[in-house]
């Protein structure tokens, strides 16, 4: 064999190594990208938490049962009104999930509790309220059903909750028929994701 032949089978050996190891090991920009994930699975439920015997989800992802506070009637404004609701508080973008299933009834912006959501029950007899949020999950729209679960949003510091103060408000309104996403009788959330009965 010349030495041009054996330049040129050298070289032959070395392409051949070479496209064999991209198709092993090869640069990201060589493989298939992985198929775009589809809404359902964008808003699949996550990992939630929940007391024994509790009706509902802790709403905010990764928080355990037991460090919750039970802040209703606490005292808000200097003693002008008191908290119809219980504070979660948690790191600013950390997820905020449907606490019960239902439908997306209303998603608004307000002063008091900045980037909110509604989600009433199936039944329509309750409504979930999730305040302070820094923004919606992709693909949260009005009239969308919702699991226990799903991805609704993130925990923020939106609307008077105060730069820093990041927290979910977690309401729940036992609701009349004919009430509107904004009515309703408030009830403390605290037993009905500690493991009370949901009462009526």
């Amino acid at each position: 064999m010349t030495k041009l032949g054996g330049t040129i089978l050298g070289l032959i050996v070395l392409a051949a190594i070479a496209f064999a190891s991209m198709l092993s090991f090869g640069p990201a920009a060589l493989r298939p990208a992985p198929p775009a994930a589809r809404p359902d699975e964008v808003l699949a439920p996550l990992s939630i938490a929940k007391a024994e015997g509790a009706p509902l989800a802790i709403p905010v992802a990764g928080f355990p049962a037991d460090a919750l506070a039970d802040t209703w009637g606490d005292s808000r404004d200097e003693g002008a009104r008191v908290h119809q609701a219980i504070d979660i508080p948690a790191p600013g973008g950390t997820p905020v999930v449907a606490a019960a299933p239902g439908r997306i009834e209303k998603l608004f912006n307000s002063a008091a509790g900045g980037v909110t959501l509604y989600v009433r029950s199936p039944d329509r007899a309750w409504n979930y309220y999730y305040a302070h949020l820094a923004n919606y999950a992709p693909g949260i729209r009005e009239g969308m059903m919702v699991r226990q679960g799903t991805l609704l949003g993130f925990v923020g510091d939106t609307g008077n909750a105060g730069p820093g103060n990041t927290h979910l408000h977690f309401a729940v309104n036992r609701m009349r028929p004919g009430d509107s996403w904004s009515q309703g009788e408030p009830r403390n959330p605290f037993p009905l994701l500690a493991g009370q009965a949901l009462r009526r």
